[in-house]
């Protein structure tokens, strides 16, 4: 498995220099941040992202390496993580196992020895403590046949060592948080191409995760969607009511991004000044409407005007309101 970083390359990198066979899988789960960007800015599609992705991968890494959109199959994890959230909503432990089980089964499928990942025991606090290591390679299927190349030799050996298809006395034993080892060897080994170390993961940012976490609690869940996890990283979000949420574009891309694929929904815009393109999500009554216009004119370049203009408007729908923007007040109320 193989995420691109410093450590699963070196993990290769280690690998190869045995001589073994070698086939990366790289997942792609819908929460990093430089992908959520790229389907807003670019209103690129996660297939695009995969095959980009993999042939720049299998570049740098000299082997073959597939990547996987797993986005949508991936808010199973997301919606009921048995071992639960992190610090914010990160459910890492369940995502490694759920990662480690698809690998799984490429590895049956395709008559593969073993799985390897760039794991360092005690990198990570939540999923990379032997505790969690020890439960992720059980949960996962994988007893003795997943093997953590850069720290093996802290770890009981697996099954392909004692039968002699890996070589334990050429794995590592790297811990802890540390980087120095890994570019240490890096360096050793003509490893070039990587990264600086980075979380790389949107649900362990706490502005995402109050986003997420209001969803959740206004919907119970039921309407997760892979369009939703994208969203909770645009915009600014306020909830006007239980049932309403309003997203407010921040720059071109974002209203771009929300002419384009939230035209099932209600769309606010200021068509005499310029402004956002506002998302409106949930089922607005007659009263809401004037509220989400206000809140639209407070954020477009008629704010200190008496009154603007906005336009709300889903399919053949539209609706035109001359309304005063709202107050400071109001929006600190309803922001997210």
């Amino acid at each position: 498995m193989i995420s691109g970083g410093l450590d699963s390359l070196l993990a290769v990198a280690v690998l190869a220099k045995q001589g073994i066979d070698l086939l990366g899988v790289h997942f792609l789960n819908g929460f990093t941040p430089e992908n959520l960007r790229r389907r807003v800015n670019g209103l690129v599609s996660m297939d695009d992202i995969a095959e980009k992705r993999g042939m720049a991968l299998s570049g740098l890494l000299g082997i073959p390496v597939r990547a996987i959109d797993i986005s949508a199959d991936f808010l199973s994890v997301m919606k009921d993580p048995p071992h639960g959230f992190g610090k914010n909503v990160n459910p890492c432990i369940d995502c490694r196992i759920f990662l480690l089980r698809k690998a799984a089964e490429i590895m049956r499928a395709e008559d593969y020895d073993f799985i390897f990942t760039g794991e360092v025991l005690g990198q990570r606090p939540m999923s990379q403590h032997l505790i969690a290591m020890r439960s992720v390679e059980k949960e996962s299927g994988l007893t003795g046949r997943l093997l953590r190349p850069l720290c093996a030799k802290l770890l009981k050996p697996t099954e392909m060592e004692e039968k002699g298809l890996v070589d334990r006395k050429m794995l590592l034993d790297i811990q802890g948080r540390s980087r120095k080892r890994q570019m240490k060897l890096a360096e050793e080994l003509g490893v070039e191409g990587y990264g600086a170390p980075a979380g790389g993961c949107a649900l362990t940012d706490i502005n995402y995760a109050r986003k997420y976490i209001d969803h959740i609690e206004h919907s119970g869940g039921r309407d997760l969607s892979v369009r939703d996890t994208v969203l909770f990283s645009t915009g600014r979000h306020l909830r006007l009511s239980g049932s309403i949420k309003i997203v407010v574009g921040r720059k071109q891309e974002e209203n771009e991004y929300f002419e384009a694929e939230w035209t099932d929904h209600y769309l606010a815009m200021t068509p005499d000044v310029p402004g956002p393109t506002v998302v409106v999500l949930g089922d607005p009554g007659p009263d809401d409407f004037p509220v989400i216009a206000a809140v639209t004119a407070r954020y477009s370049d008629g704010k200190n005007e008496k009154t603007v203009r906005v336009d709300i408007v889903r399919g053949e729908e539209k609706m035109e309101f001359e309304v005063p923007p709202a107050s400071e007040e109001d929006i600190a109320l309803w922001r997210i």
